[in-house]
């Protein structure tokens, strides 16, 4: 599993309840600069149309050998998923007010750009707080147990 690129600020704004693995709908030239680790999900989205998930704002690079003159780098693309997945997330999105957040693009054993989407709640500032917190405390535990101070 090669990975292209990935949201690291996902984790800290959200609390990740559970996550899917999507294909995502790209054009040749697309998947050519993505093997080049042109690409980047920081400030993208994913929306619900009609039934169907788009990932929004998910910016590639024009490849530069391709001949496509009208190629939008920052296009939607469509997701794909089983009617069961999609079902799952669009209801829960809906129902339980989560968000649904890219969190990175890979390419699989097969060579297939796949997409890992997570559905989550969105963090208090108090909540992110507490996760500095913990996560700072656990290093510092870490130090004290390699030194044996403890």
């Amino acid at each position: 599993m090669q990975i292209i690129a990935s949201n690291k600020l996902a984790n800290h704004n959200y609390l990740i309840t559970s996550k899917f693995e999507a294909g995502i709908v790209l054009t040749g030239g697309e998947v050519k600069s993505l093997r080049v680790n042109t690409g980047s999900i920081k400030e993208s989205y994913i929306q619900d149309k009609n039934q169907e998930l788009w990932l929004v704002n998910c910016y590639i690079k024009k490849y530069s050998s391709s001949t496509n003159l009208d190629d939008n780098p920052k296009r939607e693309k469509k997701l794909l998923l089983n009617k069961k997945e999609l079902n799952k997330i669009i209801g829960s999105a809906r129902k339980d007010g989560m968000s649904i957040i890219p969190l990175s693009i890979y390419f699989n054993s097969k060579g297939l750009v796949k997409l890992t989407i997570g559905l989550g709640k969105g963090k208090k500032k108090y909540d992110k707080r507490s996760t500095i917190k913990d996560k700072e405390w656990n290093i510092k535990k870490q130090r004290l147990l390699k030194n044996n101070l403890i």
